[in-house]
């Protein structure tokens, strides 16, 4: 049993939110039958993450700006919040994951936010893309508050998230780990203990920076190859038996060349996320051309309108400028045989 959960069921009832004390001692019986989790942001991973924990045999209360979205987590049996109050007051596990590390703060310091009052023994779970900058802020404000804040980013996709496959890279102490573990077990396939707070979102956003960079890079090839008239069909093939293979390609190559841009992973989020990283390689004092170069390329995507479509559609500011569409045209169908 985990430090915490030993100070939990010492507890009188009193302390606990809604006066509620867990029946039992043991852990894992403790998360399933007493502890209601509060859950805030159901975008395309929140969403997942909830379902998971919700099949599995934890009581979620859930909130989002999106009512279609809060919709689709009481499908999935979760409990709807009216709003960031009513988390507050009934859950002591509170997880985030909103679109960046500022909406974080605006859910901590608004007038009817979760530190609108002290939270002891509380825990803020961080599955937020953010900054260094701002993970050291938030733990920060939380621990004045009297809670724990733990560092929580994820990587795959919300395809992933709907399976109970992410990963969670924690950054922080091993004993508050010990105790988010078993939730976190509920939707992850792996959980990396990266070293110190701080330390997991420095290592998600360099992740990140070189998927999107990839992702740029091969858009670009894409975008040549369909301006000099080349068998784009041949493309994806080629690159991948070769160095040029990638997770980003393998996942996203051929709906690009299909021209499906849906926002499993959105523009906006990787256009964040390389600002971010190129922020923090300025403030470390490294040069930062490449940072840049692909920070302004998903920024150009971002002015001609394409923020909320994949992260692929970076390829539709190269093909403004081309004039051509990086498009493998559907074979006709061969006729049925007699």
């Amino acid at each position: 049993m985990s430090v915490l959960a030993g100070r939990q069921n010492d507890r009188s009832a009193t302390e606990w939110p809604s006066g509620r004390k867990p029946a039992s001692t043991d852990r894992e019986a403790q998360m399933t039958t007493s502890e209601r989790v509060g859950f805030i942001g159901l975008g395309g991973m929140g969403r997942g993450l909830v379902k998971n924990l919700v099949a599995k045999g934890v009581a979620v209360t859930a909130y989002d700006l999106n009512p279609v979205a809060v919709a689709a987590a009481t499908s999935f049996g979760a409990t709807a919040a009216s709003g960031i109050q009513e988390i507050r007051e009934n859950c002591r596990i509170i997880m985030i994951c909103v679109n960046e590390a500022e909406d974080v703060e605006a859910l901590m310091i608004a007038r009817d936010g979760l530190l609108a009052g002290p939270l002891p023994g509380f825990i803020i779970v961080d599955h937020t893309t953010g900054s260094p900058q701002m993970v050291a802020k938030l733990d920060r404000m939380v621990r004045e508050a009297g809670g724990r804040y733990a560092e929580a980013p994820m990587t795959r996709t919300p395809k992933h998230a709907d399976i109970g496959k992410v990963n969670v890279l924690f950054g922080g102490e091993a004993d508050l780990l010990d105790d988010l573990r078993p939730y976190f077990e509920l939707y992850a396939e792996n959980i990396f203990h990266i070293g110190p707070l701080g330390h997991a979102i420095r290592l998600k956003l360099i992740h990140n920076y070189i998927a999107f960079a990839n992702v740029a890079a091969w858009c670009e090839g894409f975008a040549l190859a369909a301006k000099d008239g080349l068998d784009l069909s041949q493309l994806i093939a080629i690159i991948s038996a070769a160095g040029g293979k990638s997770g980003m390609l393998d996942l996203y190559g051929q709906s690009t060349l299909d021209g499906d841009f849906t926002p499993l992973m959105s523009l906006a989020n990787a256009r964040k996320d390389v600002r971010y990283y190129a922020r923090w390689l300025e403030e470390a004092g490294l040069p930062g051309f490449m940072a840049e170069a692909v920070h302004q390329t998903y920024r150009q995507a971002a002015l001609l309108g394409h923020d909320g479509e994949s992260c692929t559609a970076v390829i539709k500011a190269y093909e403004a400028v081309t004039g051509v569409a990086a498009r493998v045209t559907p074979k006709d169908p061969q006729p049925a045989r007699k």
